[in-house]
């Protein structure tokens, strides 16, 4: 008996697998011109927001944004020069460093997700419930 992983997807998840791939790809523009409208490059943007909503340690967000911690390094430099972000000691741990949105970037956070076009629009041609259902389907996805 083949196992799952060896047999070819039916064709509904083949279209459900596409489109998902093209919201990705239109939400990653999207996000990359609301960037830009900030002076920022879209890994900037990601790593503000992560911090908008806690500190983290360097470690944990190259983990977060799937790069290497030296990459992550040069980014919040640059963020920092900037006044967005800065560094403090890990309040459980106070030999390690955390990187914090400050004031400043917690409003640039902000303004950016409120920037978002491409999700908002067509999100708000569905019902309440239909939100619901799709954030359900898609916490789901992403927990299994």
């Amino acid at each position: 008996m083949p196992t799952p992983h060896k047999t070819r997807p039916d064709p509904l998840t083949m279209e459900v697998v596409e489109l998902i791939g093209d919201v990705v790809a239109r939400f990653y523009s999207d996000y990359e011109d609301a960037a830009a409208e900030h002076a920022l490059t879209g890994a900037q943007a990601r790593l503000l927001s992560l911090l908008s909503l806690e500190p983290l340690p360097m470690r944990k967000l190259a983990q977060k944004l799937k790069c290497e911690p030296s990459n992550v390094t040069g980014i919040v430099d640059r963020l920092e020069a900037r006044g967005l972000v800065e560094r403090r000691p890990d309040p459980a741990d106070r030999r390690v460093k955390v990187a914090a949105a400050t004031e400043e970037g917690v409003r640039v956070a902000r303004s950016l997700r409120e920037g978002l076009r491409f999700a908002r629009e067509p999100l708000t041609g569905l019902s309440q419930g239909e939100r619901e259902s799709l954030r359900d389907l898609l916490r789901r996805m992403r927990d299994a």
